[in-house]
């Protein structure tokens, strides 16, 4: 456990940090299954939406919201081809 003040204080700003961050992730996670299940204009824009809010958020990096966008993207190519 910390010792300092200011430790425990960023302790317990982590863990509320923590509970906020694995519940945007889960909530990712199943638009993301959704959006490959069923690939359409309408399930990626909501999971662009959802993959942007988070890397502002800093959830996740920027990187990887891009990557998983482009690889949503093909799937809907691949879908009206």
């Amino acid at each position: 456990m910390p010792i300092l003040k200011s430790s425990r204080k960023a302790l317990r700003r982590d863990r509320r940090r923590a509970v906020v961050n694995r519940k945007i992730k889960e909530k990712i996670k199943l638009v993301l299954k959704k959006t490959r299940k069923n690939p359409t204009l309408k399930n990626l824009a909501e999971a662009a939406r959802f993959l942007d809010r988070a890397a502002k958020k800093k959830v996740i990096r920027p990187h990887k919201a891009s990557r998983l966008k482009s690889r949503l993207n093909k799937l809907l190519k691949a879908k009206r081809s």
